[in-house]
């Protein structure tokens, strides 16, 4: 009876001693789960921004149709001195910039984050060539490479730079801190259509300055020939992400100041669609400029060549959109 009685009060203290033990080990499971969420948004946030400079300054070979013939043939041998080349470059770069909010410490970390750069520069530059039907299940494995590396090359420079090209440092706000009075009504108004005027110019000078140089070339004849209506699609989605990704989703611009203005279309989605539609006027605009389009052509091909001219064409809209 004794016994017994022991055994149960000793049973009992192993339940308790367990009970509290798995009370005091689940908040900090929470806490490490919590962190490692946090660490991994943060970590998709870097990457977002990586890729967002890397689309900036690889703008002026995206439509390059002798970059795309030069990795076509060049030798593996050629390809792996490229690589090395580039990749000592950006391992310089790195040591003062990098994607990063912060720099490297070590330089084991600064060779650590030189290959995500190069990685991140790789896969934007072999996502474009898929898009642009430049890479499919027809090129040889030695071609697609010859492509990605020679197209990556600016994109993975981009990455490396893309805290200078994106940063920017907070502004105060006076207008907004303050609180609206009674005659700051139509103050507020006029500050609504300044903002949006603004957009408007800054995506256009943007897209303008980047259509300007591609719009005379043979490669959107050639990428319009070839493109059916299912990728037409994929290109304009590709570019309404790639230009939302590079205003918004990176977050180390002027983010939440442009999340604060007051526009008709200051919110993410709708300035996104409407400096994409800016877009396509001014690729449309240029592509009759060049004699490339004419009134006698049918709609379809106008509709064909703004689009495909309109994925550069956002991109520099965005980067003018970063400006204002």
């Amino acid at each position: 009876m004794r016994y017994e009685t022991d055994g149960n009060t000793v049973r009992s203290s192993w339940l308790l001693a367990l009970g509290l033990l798995s009370n005091r080990q689940q908040p900090a499971q929470n806490t490490r789960n919590k962190k490692y969420g946090n660490g991994w948004q943060v970590e998709i946030q870097e990457i977002i921004s990586g890729a967002s400079g890397g689309f900036l300054f690889g703008i002026p070979l995206l439509y390059t149709m002798e970059v795309w013939f030069i990795g076509s043939y060049v030798e593996p041998a050629i390809l792996l001195s490229i690589l090395a080349i580039t990749f000592v470059i950006v391992l310089l770069i790195n040591q003062i910039e990098g994607f990063r909010p912060q720099p490297s410490a070590t330089i084991q970390e600064a060779i650590a984050e030189t290959i995500e750069t190069l990685a991140i520069g790789m896969t934007c530059a072999a996502l474009v060539m898929i898009i642009l039907q430049e890479i499919n299940l027809q090129t040889s494995l030695s071609e697609a490479l010859g492509k990605i590396v020679f197209e990556g090359i600016p994109f993975s420079v981009g990455v490396a730079f893309s805290r200078s090209l994106l940063s920017d440092e907070p502004q105060a706000d006076s207008d907004n801190n303050n609180p609206p009075s009674q005659s700051g009504q139509q103050k507020s108004k006029s500050i609504v259509w300044k903002n949006t005027v603004a957009d408007l110019i800054a995506a256009t000078i943007g897209a303008l300055f980047v259509a300007f140089s591609i719009a005379p070339t043979d490669e959107v004849d050639m990428l319009a020939a070839s493109a059916s209506s299912g990728w037409l699609l994929i290109i304009m989605l590709a570019s309404l992400l790639i230009s939302s990704g590079i205003v918004f989703a990176s977050k180390i611009t002027n983010y939440q100041n442009r999340l604060q203005q007051s526009g008709i279309f200051q919110s993410p989605q709708g300035e996104t669609i409407i400096s994409y539609l800016v877009s396509l006027l001014v690729g449309i605009l240029m592509m009759w400029f060049f004699h490339k389009l004419t009134f006698g052509d049918p709609w379809f091909m106008w509709l064909r060549y703004s689009i495909i001219l309109g994925l550069p064409a956002c991109i520099g809209g965005a980067a003018g959109r970063l400006a204002v």
